[in-house]
């Protein structure tokens, strides 16, 4: 069904006040234009620059009402059955007059049969109303729509530049076409012009730069962190299973179609000891899936607007399934949703969201979610059928840590044939990734300063001087051990 018979039927249905959130106002004003004619009600709109005027009809100069105040007294004491269209009446819909009159304004509605339009890029509608109100989304373009823009700014382009024609190929085409979903009309089209403009060509940079501007665009409120830079799993060393794992379902999660007839993965929850790698995993399985990784991060979700976290989850939610087919990364998931109640509920909420979309959200987004301590995170989230599968990330045994030295020592270009990886292996016994990179970076700084050449008696100098987390927490990584016993995967 299309955007203007979904708002006649709104219309229809004699609901007094209709709110439109979208940054597409003109689609709006032109869609309302046309609704006016089929239902023969005049058309009025306001902005708090322009005043109030009649917008179907060209009438010349109009009365100015530029306060908020008085076009609603105005609007209240009419007796034409007309829409009228406020524009960005937002900030003045908290002042308790004006909210008063907009109650009485739509409490005449049944007897006037005028309708008001709210448009704005949000809204928040006081609770003494909000019964009154019904809420309209605007469809975003489909596939067919989106090739239809993208051909006539080809076109455009075409016949300013001495009628050449845009280059491209069908599978880059194609990519511009799933990384433009999920966008509205007007932000589509900007992409797609800036795209051809720039040298008459769709390229695979082209590609790449619209999913980072897009990310933008969504991202608006700052909610999820676009992360540009991806690991590879032969980075990682160890966590054998794991990878066996993931690569399995790669290829049915980066499939178009469902023939193959299995349920797309939905995601993981990594239970682990701190620095053993669970970040890095989350990289990798961006990697691995080539798509985008989106972090959220719900220190920035709490703190964002005081008192909306519910709301800010929705909308970090809904940001991720538009940028679909993506991973979405919740990063020490346990502090945002923890089970304490001395936040006055509001983990409890935001809990309820996060697991109300995981059971219902159908779109390719999957989660990685870390965790370090299992005691705060709430049982609702651990139970079988939340994740797909919940992995313990283990300290490194001998094999894994031969793996992450030879790792670290090749990423600074060391030559590995040089250093006695037996012997640093059996030294770093209870150290975990990260600790055995940070040896090897403290190493450097040594060698540096004294201007000699890194050799292994240096890395085992350092490594003598750390105390590892498995000693300085043993009781609780022991515990954490436990019970990951027979609750999880190894990922080993």
């Amino acid at each position: 069904m299309s955007d203007l018979k979904d708002l006649e039927l709104i219309f229809q249905s004699r609901v007094p006040i209709i709110v439109i959130q979208t940054y597409e106002e003109l689609r709006v004003m032109n869609m309302l234009k046309k609704l006016v004619l089929k239902i023969n009600k005049p058309l009025f709109s306001w902005t708090v620059t322009e005043g109030f005027s009649r917008v179907d009809l060209d009438l010349g100069e109009q009365i100015e009402m530029k306060e908020p105040l008085e076009v609603l007294s105005y609007i209240k004491s009419s007796h034409m059955d007309a829409v009228y269209v406020l524009l960005d009446f937002h900030p003045y819909i908290e002042e308790p007059v004006n909210a008063r009159l907009l109650k009485e304004i739509a409490q005449q509605q049944l007897e006037r049969g005028h309708h008001i339009v709210l448009v704005s890029h949000a809204i928040d509608i006081p609770g003494e109303f909000r019964h009154l109100v019904a809420y309209f989304e605007l469809q975003l373009p489909d596939r067919d729509k989106l090739l239809e823009i993208v051909r006539h700014e080809a076109q455009v382009w075409s016949s300013r530049n001495k009628q050449k024609k845009v280059t491209t190929d069908n599978k880059t085409l194609d990519a511009l076409m799933r990384n433009l979903g999920g966008l509205s009309v007007d932000d589509a089209r900007r992409l797609a012009r800036k795209v051809i403009v720039d040298d008459g060509a769709i390229t695979v940079s082209d590609v790449t730069d619209v999913m980072a501007a897009k990310y933008e665009l969504l991202n608006r409120d700052g909610l999820l962190s676009f992360e540009y830079d991806t690991e590879k799993f032969s980075d990682i060393g160890g966590m054998r299973k794991l990878k066996s794992w993931l690569q399995m379902r790669a290829s049915v999660f980066k499939s178009k179609s469902n023939d193959h007839g299995l349920q797309n993965p939905k995601g993981i929850l990594l239970l682990g000891v701190q620095g053993c790698g669970k970040s890095l995993v989350s990289k990798a399985v961006a990697g691995i899936f080539s798509v985008p990784l989106l972090r959220l991060d719900f220190g920035v979700l709490f703190n964002k607007f005081f008192g909306e976290s519910e709301k800010n989850l929705r909308q970090a939610l809904k940001t991720a399934e538009l940028m679909a087919p993506c991973v979405l990364w919740v990063d020490e998931i346990e502090k945002g949703l923890s089970s304490g109640d001395n936040d006055g509920g509001t983990s409890r909420r935001v809990l309820g969201t996060m697991l109300t979309w995981m059971a219902e959200n159908d779109q390719p987004v999957f989660m990685v979610a870390t965790a370090n301590d299992i005691e705060s995170l709430p049982p609702e989230l651990i139970r079988k059928g939340r994740f797909d599968e919940i992995f313990f990330v283990d300290l490194p045994n001998q094999e894994t840590r031969a793996e992450i030295f030879k790792i670290h020592l090749q990423k600074r270009n060391m030559g590995v044939s040089e250093f006695d990886i037996d012997a640093l292996v059996q030294a770093s016994d209870g150290f975990s990734g990260a600790e055995i990179e940070q040896a090897i970076v403290a190493a450097l700084y040594v060698v540096h300063a004294q201007k000699e050449s890194l050799q292994t008696r240096h890395i085992l100098d350092e490594i003598a001087q750390t105390r590892p987390l498995s000693i300085l927490m043993s009781e609780k990584i022991n515990y954490l051990r436990q019970w990951a016993g027979d609750r999880t995967v190894s990922v080993e």
